[in-house]
């Protein structure tokens, strides 16, 4: 693959560059790999990972260098991808394989759904981008296909045992930890501005005084809230100690199920308002490994995730030794 190559194809596809190229033909129609007798055009390349490269515009704070590096590796897997789709076409006519073209047009018109909702809709969306309705249907055709073949070649063959999902959970424990938590409930009392401080304090002061004297902290909160939780009783729900606003963490780190705090005064920080405080914790739950019933699923999603990529690799591979596979 010629790096250089992509590096002059890149600018293109940055905000406000995409129409850029009808200045460049010769480089928009320059060819980039060839897979069999399939050319592929750095046309084609560009409108693979267009969508990719427009996301990455879209990111804050990318530095020129770091923004360069990402689309290049953009550009590296976006054309691999197209090779491998290719070599998947190829791997699928050689085979001789065939599908009913009554399955494929169900396949056609479900996308149509799915995508567009109607055929009216998708032809004014085809004309817009000037591409016909059978170049598009050759499109969701070639991509039924190439789901199909990762489908005999790759999915069909993953089995992932009881055995491989528990030792994969005991060697990583330190993935299915949880910190301490605690479940709680807030009043705040939001202060707006310097003048309403005194009598926001008062407020707290008053109401804390009602919970001593048995009132319902949910009640209150429904009442008194600020919070966003106010129609639920200012209930937080579960939270990690450590994350929680500086100057409450501290305040809840000692205390035991139906304890509460006192009035805790929050200073404006970022987008978070000065405010009076008061929780009540209801539940604690010590640092804790999850345990493997809870997260069998989850690391079964990981080994199938790993197992296909593998496979894949694998895949590709086979079908690439009797290919012929050229990069510019």
């Amino acid at each position: 693959m010629d790096l250089k190559r992509a590096l002059l194809l890149l600018p293109l596809l940055a905000a406000g560059g995409l129409t850029a190229t009808a200045a460049q033909p010769q480089l928009v129609n320059g060819i980039v790999a060839v897979v069999n007798e399939t050319v592929i055009t750095e046309k084609a390349a560009r409108e693979f990972i267009e969508p990719a490269i427009v996301a990455l515009e879209r990111e804050l704070g990318l530095t020129r260098q770091a923004y360069n590096e990402r689309a290049m590796e953009i550009y590296r897997d976006g054309l691999n991808q197209l090779v491998e789709r290719q070599l998947t076409l190829d791997d699928f006519k050689t085979s001789g394989y065939s599908f009913p073209e009554g399955i494929i047009e169900d396949f056609v018109q479900d996308r149509i759904r799915e995508r567009y909702g109607d055929r009216v809709k998708l032809i004014k969306t085809l004309e817009a981008q000037n591409i016909t309705y059978e170049q598009f249907r050759t499109e969701i055709r070639e991509q039924f296909i190439v789901e199909q073949m990762n489908l005999k070649n790759v999915s069909s063959a993953i089995i992932i045992s009881p055995f491989k999902i528990e030792t994969y959970y005991k060697e990583h424990q330190n993935e299915f930890k949880l910190p301490d938590q605690v479940r709680l409930r807030m009043i705040e009392l939001r202060i707006r501005d310097g003048g309403e401080a005194a009598a926001v304090r008062q407020l707290a002061r008053e109401i804390e005084a009602k919970l001593a004297a048995g009132a319902a902290f949910a009640e209150m909160a429904k009442v008194y809230s600020d919070g966003s939780q106010r129609s639920e009783g200012g209930d937080l729900g579960w939270r990690e100690r450590d994350r929680l606003r500086k100057g409450l963490a501290a305040a809840v780190s000692k205390l035991q199920p139906g304890q509460r705090t006192g009035v805790i005064e929050l200073e404006r920080e970022s987008d978070l308002p000065a405010a009076c405080c008061l929780l009540l914790v209801e539940e604690v739950k010590a640092a804790q490994v999850r345990p493997l019933n809870e997260v069998r699923e989850e690391i079964e999603r990981t080994l199938l995730s790993q197992e296909r990529s593998r496979l894949q690799k694998k895949y590709v591979e086979r079908i690439k030794k009797k290919a012929f596979v050229r990069f510019f």
